[in-house]
């Protein structure tokens, strides 16, 4: 939904009127109003809620249409020229840059080079028809057409994995050259373990030398990842737990990939405690200033100083409105097994990293390694949102996103390769302890829910039937009671000892 399709709301404008003595005044109609307000020069602020969250509301809807997680908006309405759905512009621009290339430029004599082109010429004409076609998503900063932009480049990474999927192995890898010369070629191997020790007696120059050699420009991608996640998961407990678990994954795979392979301080401490948890603690402070900050948006016209003008401009980078994610796992058995699913894709699109790389033969500082985390960085707070709304409300939002059908997706489609590729390295046995503690973790897993989602409600039903049953009774026996005029006496004493015996059983 464009900008200027959500900017009506009467309602918004009543519930304003109604905080400022609007009981009082008399009712303006709509077409009035705005006259009044074009002559003023302004428009009064709007309070409404937005549906989407960080995204565009939805005109009209009063507070009771809000969701107790979702924070108001004001709203002055302006549109300008950079909120309006430029199709015809852009339509205009893609006709004459087609023509100047059919007409004036002369087609070389390169089958590859004209291959590369038509391919890149394709894939430019879809974004641009998509980035102003497609429909838009829960964010709208700070631009809608940004996050349709991403929505597109999702077709086009899914549709390039597939071409990928049915290709051989040899001819895939070789594939990779077309966008990089200097791909397709088997990696060297590398020992990533090695020496342990804190401390190296050893090494008298620097016996710290180990930690040192540790600290490369992967340490500050972890800790940035992780703040980025914060914000897409919105919540402690289960940021901690995709980190603990991954670091458990890498202990439970380093036998199939030596990027796995770490020190045990490397893990836990590196890992774990610096880098991912000061990236959570940063996140969570960060969730925090968005939960309670105040949404309230002017016209960049509007505002009369130039102070104030840069101050929007800044905060045109901030969400538009705020939703605080409740996941609520235990409440029920369909969010329990939402969140676990989340958590599965989570991990499997961190596996994903690792596992592409080696069966692709890409060395992990190329830039198409980059270019993939910025992808998902752009997707995953999408498809976060498109989940919990889906989960939270499914009377509303009765079917799952697009973005975060397309990012589940992409995570299947290249698990899939991994598997195609390199089915030797994914079918070698983990060792036995191992698989004795993955074991024993799903029987816990599942062990817990069977308690909480059946056991444990059958018997609260249970209990909740038999004390409705005996209720009953009692109202009986009163009744009959009072009809024959004795006995009310006992039979209040015996209530009372039944009530007692059920606390104490």
């Amino acid at each position: 939904m464009r900008r200027g399709e959500g900017r009506g709301g009467a309602a918004g404008k009543a519930a304003l009127e109604a905080g400022h003595g609007g009981d009082q005044a008399p009712r303006v109609p709509e077409q009035e109003q705005q006259q009044q307000q074009q002559r003023n020069g302004a428009s009064p602020l709007r309070r409404r809620p937005d549906p989407a969250g960080i995204g565009i509301g939805i005109g009209g809807g009063g507070a009771a249409d809000r969701r107790s997680t979702e924070s108001e908006v004001y709203d002055d309405g302006t549109n300008t020229f950079f909120w309006e759905a430029h199709t015809l512009t852009v339509l205009f621009i893609l006709t004459c840059t087609l023509g100047y290339v059919t007409l004036l430029e002369e087609t070389p004599q390169d089958t590859a080079y004209n291959t590369k082109r038509g391919i890149v010429a394709s894939i430019l004409v879809f974004l641009c028809f998509g980035v102003t076609q497609a429909k838009d998503g829960p964010f709208s900063r700070p631009h809608p057409a940004y996050w349709r932009f991403w929505l597109c480049v999702s077709v086009v990474y899914e549709l390039f994995l597939i071409f990928i999927l049915f290709q051989t192995v040899h001819d895939g890898r070789q594939f990779m050259k077309f966008i990089d010369p200097n791909l397709g070629v088997p990696l060297p191997e590398r020992d990533y373990g090695g020496n342990c020790l804190i401390y190296d007696p050893d090494n008298r120059t620097d016996p710290f030398h180990n930690i040192w050699d540790k600290l490369d420009g992967f340490v500050p991608a972890h800790f940035l990842g992780w703040y980025l996640k914060t914000l897409m998961i919105r919540d402690w407990w289960m940021c901690m737990i995709i980190s603990v678990m991954f670091e458990c994954l890498e202990y439970s795979l380093e036998h199939q990939l030596p990027n796995f392979s770490e020190c045990w301080w490397d893990h836990w401490i590196m890992d774990v405690i610096l880098c991912n948890g000061l990236g959570i603690y940063c996140g969570m402070k960060t969730l925090g200033w968005l939960s309670l900050k105040t949404y309230k948006w002017q016209g960049l016209w509007n505002i009369p100083t130039y102070k104030g003008k840069m101050k929007r401009i800044a905060f045109q980078f901030t969400p538009y409105s705020w939703v605080k994610f409740e996941w609520k796992p235990a409440s029920s058995l369909r969010r329990w097994l939402a969140v676990c699913g989340i958590i599965f894709i989570f991990l499997l699109a961190e596996l994903n990293t690792f596992y592409l790389k080696f069966v692709l033969w890409m060395p992990p500082e190329h830039y198409l390694v980059l270019l993939r985390l910025v992808f998902y960085v752009n997707v995953g707070g999408v498809a976060m949102r498109e989940i919990y709304d889906f989960m939270d409300d499914p009377k509303f939002h009765k079917k799952l996103g697009q973005q975060a059908w397309l990012v589940a997706a992409i995570t299947a489609t290249e698990f899939l390769i991994v598997v195609k590729y390199d089915p030797y390295t994914l079918t070698l046995s983990l060792p036995f302890y191992i698989t004795q503690c993955w074991i024993l973790g799903i029987i816990l897993v599942l062990t817990w829910t069977v308690w909480r989602f059946f056991i444990r409600d059958i018997t609260l039903r249970y209990k909740e039937i038999r004390r409705q049953k005996q209720e009953h009774k009692y109202e009986q026996d009163k009744d009959k009671c009072l009809i024959n005029g004795d006995g009310h006496t006992i039979l209040t004493d015996e209530h009372t000892e039944n009530k007692l015996e059920e606390k104490k059983l």
